[in-house]
């Protein structure tokens, strides 16, 4: 195959592999229909005309001529690769598309350069709405280039880890994709972090540059990144170079390190030849923070992780080709990696850089967006629409959302409250919501409502159907695989699938240990899960969040999830703690809308009440305790381990708070707590 083509060979031999079944082999209509398919480059109407069941089937009992053509047929190759996989879970080895060669960057921005240079690539959302910033392929493609020559021209080769500490713009985008283009490795590091935090990450990458800005503009606030960066490389002795880009108008005082990124991008040449790279060469590291432990920096690279975010951004989003798909993620997550940089661009699309909050410069922000900028699909967290649910519906509904034809939720189980105001006041009823499990471990969508066959159900806060290839099963506490349905237990994945992490970086024993050594022959998640009567999932929360209360195994989010559900409540966070009879109760922290604060006391009993009805009265919070917030990443996921602390009454030993969005909150709660234990024992004493 010349460089630069589509594959064919591999698809073709794949066909012919399928037109002849082997031993125990019959051809099914299902083959039948592959094997008459017509030339490469229309792998995706084709197989669109298979059932959802046949196109699963297929890709679990055949995965190597699922995604093998899908890899030959999708991607550019500058190599055809001789093999499409190679894995042993047990040792934590996963290869796919063996001696193949290909460039993320070009797959992402030359190929679409070549269709539709005039495009538009991002829709940069700045913080001032009506502000926005649109840039073309041809335009990304050439500042990407221009930012690829520098990193060239400052020593940066092949192989090097090089970090990025910006916020949501076209440039950070532009710096990942230069980094892919000649084959440096990124870790982007959320532009929010402490100095602390990005220099642990830079120390574990040994990054030989990083990349910045000034400053940071969110929600109307600056956020200084400049002095942050120079406080983390002062301990950072692999840093060679600081890359620093102008976001405002703030003088920046520049070191010795230090680059002006705008004015040295300026005189290179915005032609950068890609770099042929080996299927499995590191693409970027990603560090997960984890309640507990030192970071770990997954490691995704290049092929398998492309395909999957490609095909997945396609069949669960629905996406077609014009859409604006807007997903409000930080590039600084996975899914802001997965599903607003690399998967949209590798299929075309229009991608939105949302650079605000959702309730700047009021709560309708979102939806005035989708309204301005014509959004077809939305993707979001459950934790900003319970922050949106406190809010009158009016602030949606004064936007038109015609435009909307799925809705997504992504990053936590999303609770049944949040799921249908999502869907019937957002979506109007008429969108597809779906509830997507996955991690930064999966690198893309794992377990969604859809791709379904049309008008199949989709049932609310339920993940539901395994993606293409992915083949969940629920382990019980022996390690016994759980057959049947209506079943709960650890949920694992039996086979690999291309978007899967290969290893953590530096450390590859930690991740056996963490992934494959707990159920043996499987990928485990660390998720509890129910299959329902119908072969459905539904993700029950971590197991570290499994509590057992008089022999009674209860998840956290089950508890939450009933909690929920009642109309003062827009979220909650429940732990375990230690029980002397009981062995373990659980906690509840409760937010309550501001309407309903004059009488705690009657709602907390009306949820005492509800979580009996819902689950059973053996799952009822020993204690309650209403909070004004719950303390958060700035992902927005709660931190568990604070609220188990202060419940237990050791806050004096917090640990590490640098990752929370407002560290002040835990001040918050501590004194809550301080004034209900007071008031319980004056309770237990008038009692006595």
């Amino acid at each position: 195959m010349a460089p630069g083509s589509r594959g064919t060979g591999l698809f073709r031999t794949l066909l012919i592999r399928c037109r002849t079944p082997g031993p125990g082999q019959t051809r099914t209509g299902l083959h039948r229909c592959l094997s008459s398919l017509p030339p490469p480059g229309t792998w995706t109407s084709e197989l669109s005309r298979l059932s959802h069941r046949d196109l699963h089937r297929l890709s679990v009992t055949d995965p190597d001529l699922f995604w093998g053509s899908a890899a030959a047929d999708r991607l550019r190759w500058m190599k055809p690769f001789h093999r499409v996989r190679d894995c042993e879970l047990s040792s934590g080895k996963i290869s796919w598309f063996l001696g193949g060669k290909l460039n993320v960057s070009e797959n992402c921005l030359d190929v679409n350069v070549e269709k539709h240079p005039d495009r538009v690539a991002l829709i940069w959302e700045r913080d001032e709405p009506g502000t926005e910033v649109k840039i073309t392929y041809r335009e990304l493609l050439e500042t990407t280039c221009r930012l690829a020559n520098t990193l060239k021209s400052h020593g940066i080769q092949k192989g090097d880890r090089v970090a990025i500490y910006m916020p949501v713009s076209p440039l950070a985008v532009a710096a990942m994709l230069a980094c892919a283009r000649i084959g440096a490795v990124h870790t982007v590091v959320f532009a929010g972090f402490s100095s602390e935090a990005l220099a642990g990450r830079i120390q574990d990458a040994q990054c030989k540059a990083v990349l910045t800005c000034n400053e940071g503009v969110r929600g109307g606030r600056l956020v200084k990144l400049k002095s942050t960066v120079d406080a983390a490389v002062k301990s950072c002795p692999t840093v060679q170079h600081v890359f620093v880009s102008q976001r405002t108008e703030t003088p920046t005082v520049m070191g010795e390190l230090d680059v002006p990124l705008e004015e040295v991008m300026s005189s290179q040449s915005a032609v950068c030849p890609a770099e042929p790279l080996d299927s499995e060469d590191l693409l970027f590291l990603l560090y997960t923070s984890g309640s507990t432990g030192k970071p770990k920096g997954i490691v995704h690279t290049q092929a398998g992780y492309l395909l999957y975010t490609s095909l997945t951004h396609q069949y669960v989003f629905d996406y077609r080709d014009g859409d604006v798909f807007g997903c409000v993620a930080d590039v600084g997550w996975i899914t802001g990696h997965s599903y607003v940089v690399y998967g949209p661009l590798c299929n075309g699309a229009t991608t939105i850089l949302f650079e605000s909050t959702p309730v700047y410069p009021n709560p309708g922000r979102y939806w005035e967006t989708v309204q301005r900028l014509g959004i077809s699909q939305f993707y979001g967290a459950p934790t900003a629409l319970r922050l949106l649910l406190k809010y009158d519906d009016s602030w949606v509904k004064k936007y038109e959302r015609s435009s909307l034809r799925t809705l997504g939720s992504v990053g936590e189980p999303i609770n049944h409250e949040a799921w249908h105001w999502f869907h019937s006041v957002v979506g109007d009823g008429r969108c597809p919501l779906v509830d997507t499990w996955w991690q930064t471990e999966t690198g893309g969508v794992c377990i969604a409502p859809r791709p379904a066959e049309d008008g199949a159900p989709i049932i609310p806060a339920m993940a539901m159907r395994p993606f293409f290839g992915i083949q969940p099963v629920l382990m019980g506490e022996k390690g016994e695989l759980l057959s049947g349905n209506c079943v709960s237990g650890a949920l694992c994945i039996s086979q690999p699938w291309p978007g899967m992490a290969r290893s953590i970086y530096g450390d590859h024993q930690r991740f056996i240990e963490a992934y494959f050594k707990p159920y043996p022959g499987c990928y485990f998640t660390g998720d509890g899960a129910y299959r329902s009567e119908d072969g459905y999932y539904q993700i029950t929360g971590r197991m570290d969040d499994v509590i057992n209360v008089s022999g009674h195994r209860l998840g956290t989010a089950e508890i939450e999830d009933a909690l929920d559900e009642h109309p003062a409540v827009p979220e909650t966070a429940v732990i375990g703690i230690p029980h002397d009879i009981k062995g373990e109760v659980p906690f509840a922290f409760v937010v309550l809308k501001e309407e309903f604060g004059d009488d705690p006391a009657a709602i907390l009993q009306q949820l005492r009440e509800l979580v009996t009805t819902k689950i059973a009265k053996y799952a009822v919070p020993e204690h309650f305790l209403v909070v004004k917030r719950l303390p958060k990443t700035r992902s927005g996921k709660i931190m568990r381990r604070i609220l188990r602390k202060v419940a237990v009454e050791t806050s004096g030993d917090l640990g590490d708070v640098s990752t929370l969005d407002d560290p002040s909150v835990v001040g918050e709660i501590v004194d809550a707590h301080e004034r209900y234990r007071k008031r319980r024992a004056e309770e237990e004493k008038k009692k006595k």
